[in-house]
């Protein structure tokens, strides 16, 4: 478990606040890259709270929040860190939201966010090893931890009577974290995985890959990988060649672009993905109308992010990363009003007032641990071409 480590007066005054009326916060997601269908969904997520706190005009006395943001790719460290360099040193900014996918989101706390006393919240990044990563208690995200996805991927497999499977996953930290993590939970189980095998992105053909997990056989294909890049590949190699009449499909697989690709060829793929239970996700919908696709996966977890970093502003009475960081999970945890996504006014207010609040959001919000979400996860199977929500677990 981390450490929250609030000393260290010279790391911490290195952010301050961008201006006495101005609050900014970076936006470093996956624009390019593996899964960059999903970006602008989560980017206006997270827009969509810094608008809804404007218009109530009751932040800090009347601070003004913008936003700058920056491509912190998939699956290159090398630019996302120099993309948040870029927002925390050349714009000032005052929080960053990101990044999008694991590796990315490690590669910006060790390098940029604790070396600059950055306090910084992921919206989707899952890698167990998220968990103990040395952050100084400056990392929180908002999915939980693929530990957890290994065991529901588990439960689902199993209750489908189906007991033993070929698996391959994206070879970097969330594709390993997550393989590691449902291997461990299917074979404690009892299911067997005839083999496991990385695929990189990028490639122009699978066939290799495909013809070595055939030939291990199993009831079905575990497919961890990302749905704009080499997970779509894998399974485009595999329909080609006749192999595996069964995909299952965990959550960087989930996206209509997938659908989009394959349409009914993929009709009984299942798999799951984190979601919100609850009345928050509903609220986040109406209110979002049809600005942007609220039901995009980790839309509502981006929006959720940027409520709970300025509301810990507001509960601080300050945007600086050294004195906003303890009030993080203040607000994003119980006891105090619960406050739902339509409630950031009234949010402000009580803490103005030196209230407390308990704030639920989008996607049900609760951070233990480490700071993370407990999580829970929405069953999905491919009808017609589309996805198609079976429960909630």
């Amino acid at each position: 478990m981390k450490k929250l480590l609030l000393a260290s007066v010279a790391v911490l005054a290195v952010a301050s606040a961008a201006g006495a009326n101005e609050v900014k916060l970076g936006i470093a997601l996956g624009f390019s890259g593996p899964l960059d269908s999903l970006a602008p969904p989560m980017e206006a997520g997270a827009k969509f709270a810094i608008e809804k706190i404007n218009e109530s005009g009751l932040f800090l006395d009347g601070a003004t929040i913008t936003s700058v943001s920056g491509d912190s790719t998939c699956v290159d460290a090398g630019a996302a860190t120099a993309t948040a360099e870029r927002l925390i040193t050349a714009e000032g900014i005052n929080g960053l939201i990101g990044a999008m996918c694991s590796g990315a989101t490690g590669a910006i706390v060790s390098n940029v966010s604790v070396p600059n006393g950055m306090v910084q919240i992921s919206p989707s990044a899952t890698s167990p090893a998220l968990s103990t990563i040395e952050d100084n208690g400056l990392f929180f995200r908002m999915a939980p931890s693929d530990a957890r996805q290994g065991e529901v991927m588990t439960q689902i497999i199993m209750e489908q009577g189906i007991n033993s499977v070929a698996l391959t996953y994206t070879n970097n930290d969330y594709g390993k974290g997550l393989a590691d993590s449902f291997a461990a939970a299917f074979e404690a189980a009892g299911g067997e995985i005839t083999t496991s095998i990385p695929h990189d992105e990028a490639k122009g053909d699978y066939a290799s890959e495909v013809g070595s997990l055939d030939a291990a056989g199993g009831e079905a294909l575990v497919v961890a990988g990302y749905a704009d890049g080499g997970g779509a590949g894998i399974i485009q190699a595999a329909l080609d060649a006749g192999s595996f009449e069964q995909f299952i499909l965990p959550d960087g697989m989930i996206s209509d672009t997938l659908t989009d690709a394959f349409g009914s060829d993929l009709d009984g793929a299942f798999g799951q993905i984190p979601a919100p239970a609850g009345d928050g996700a509903g609220v986040f919908a109406d209110m979002v109308g049809d600005a942007f696709d609220p039901t995009s996966a980790y839309a509502g977890e981006s929006f959720d992010a940027a409520a709970v970093m300025l509301l810990a502003m507001q509960a601080a009475g300050s945007s600086a990363p050294a004195d906003y960081l303890p009030k993080i999970l203040e607000v994003a945890n119980a006891p105090g009003e619960p406050i739902g996504p339509g409630d950031l006014a009234k949010a402000l207010e009580i803490l103005k007032s030196g209230g407390d609040i308990d704030y639920t959001g989008a996607t049900g919000v609760e951070l233990i641990g480490p700071g993370e979400s407990g999580g829970t996860y929405r069953q999905v199977v491919v009808e017609g071409g589309a996805f198609k929500t079976v429960q909630m677990r």
